[in-house]
């Protein structure tokens, strides 16, 4: 089968990348101060190693951009949640449109905690939290997604999954996102030596 990209619709494009770029990693992002936005998202990945930086697409909607993107320009900071996969049901139902002024961690009885360098809260129960404060939004296209990137100001990691000064992923059991409604949790793991130089 040959796809040529530019016959493809934007909803094309984006059944063929979602099935393309598996597994991903999910960002569940916590913003806002006064009503606390949740949202995952799975287009996720670190942008910079010094200083620790995240980036994350978070689609349009139809009609609007999305809270989560209001919520960080307006307030300069976010959280970078990462699930266990015994968050699963949570971090689906996270994604279900609310309006602004409803919290969907009050909604779905998610304990929040205070942050130590931003004003937005974090989830407490989660493995890992990566407090942020906002660097830059980026538009490729009219009906594409907006990449937000921001800066890690501070971790919070669950004593329960480190190991030797490490997060051990294997008991952070993190999630990953596939096509669809469809999530995946750590599979066979396989441990090479170093490549001399890499």
């Amino acid at each position: 089968m040959h796809v040529d990209a530019s016959t493809l619709s934007p909803a094309e494009t984006y059944r063929l990348l979602v099935g393309s770029v598996v597994p991903r990693p999910i960002a569940w992002v916590t913003s806002g101060v006064d009503v606390v936005n949740l949202a995952p998202f799975s287009s996720f990945t670190w942008v910079s190693q010094h200083p620790a930086m995240l980036g994350f697409t978070v689609n349009r909607r139809a009609d609007r951009r999305k809270d989560t993107v209001l919520n960080i320009e307006e307030v300069g900071e976010f959280v970078v949640n990462i699930a266990g996969d015994d968050l699963l049901p949570a971090l689906h139902a996270s994604s279900e449109f609310l309006d602004r002024s409803e919290s969907e961690a009050e909604r779905l009885g998610l304990a929040l905690a205070p942050s130590s360098h931003v004003r937005v809260p974090r989830l407490r129960d989660v493995p890992v939290a990566m407090e942020c404060r906002y660097h830059s939004t980026n538009v490729f296209s009219p009906t594409g997604g907006e990449f937000v990137v921001g800066t890690v100001v501070a971790w919070h990691i669950a004593d329960e999954v480190v190991s030797d000064g490490r997060i051990d992923t294997d008991k952070l059991r993190p999630l990953g996102r596939l096509a669809g409604p469809r999530y995946t949790s750590l599979g066979t793991i396989t441990e090479l030596p170093p490549v001399p130089g890499g």
